[in-house]
């Protein structure tokens, strides 16, 4: 993860501010809330194996078809390139100690990719080999329902996002692990939709 301020010099620079009476305690929340962690000292491990979490950010987008006909929602997914390169991927990062599987999924999300929303529950477990170490991993990802896209976030500087069909992050997702946790949220997609049909 990239880190434009170390969460020391953030603090200090709140403490400081707050000193003076210049800011509120939301104001506090969220200027924290804006520094990527960093290091791996709280990083979790099982058996050697990195514990690793993410979200697969969706939103649905709502189109119009042709007149008279009924309008339909399309799910769009949010992928976000490497820190290094083009390659493009859900975010995701280490789970550490002093969190919860979905409070990490979440944070991960917000610094890498800058969105926030409602944890939902998990699309599974996969264990792959991690490209740039060369060490297995265990990968959990979760469906986030996105709420809210900021403007502003802790790794804005190192990474770029876009909103893509299903069918497209299928296609440029670099990662295998990833395109069957996408996979899994398009099933339960299509399960809520009959439902939704059956009961209409």
């Amino acid at each position: 993860m990239g880190l434009f301020l170390s969460r020391n010099l953030a603090n200090l620079l709140i403490s400081f501010y707050w000193k003076k009476g210049k800011l509120a305690g939301a104001q506090i929340e969220e200027m924290v809330s804006l520094v990527s962690r960093t290091g791996r000292h709280l990083q979790r491990y099982d058996k050697g194996c990195r514990q690793v979490v993410g979200c697969i950010p969706y939103r649905y987008r709502k189109s119009n078809a042709s007149e008279g006909k009924a309008t339909w929602r399309e799910l769009e997914v949010l992928l976000i390139s490497s820190q290094k390169g083009v390659a493009m991927m859900f975010p995701k990062g280490g789970w550490e100690t002093d969190e919860s599987m979905e409070e990490a999924a979440l944070r991960e999300t917000m610094e890498e990719a800058g969105v926030k929303g409602d944890v939902q529950k998990s699309l599974g477990h996969w264990r792959y080999k991690s490209k740039s170490q060369g060490t297995y991993h265990d990968g959990y990802m979760f469906p986030l329902l996105v709420n809210e896209q900021l403007e502003i976030w802790p790794e804005k500087n190192v990474r770029q996002r876009r909103w893509v069909s299903a069918s497209e992050a299928k296609d440029i997702c670099q990662h295998g692990w990833m395109k069957e946790a996408l996979e899994v949220l398009l099933s339960r997609a299509m399960q809520d939709v009959a439902k939704t049909s059956i009961r209409a």
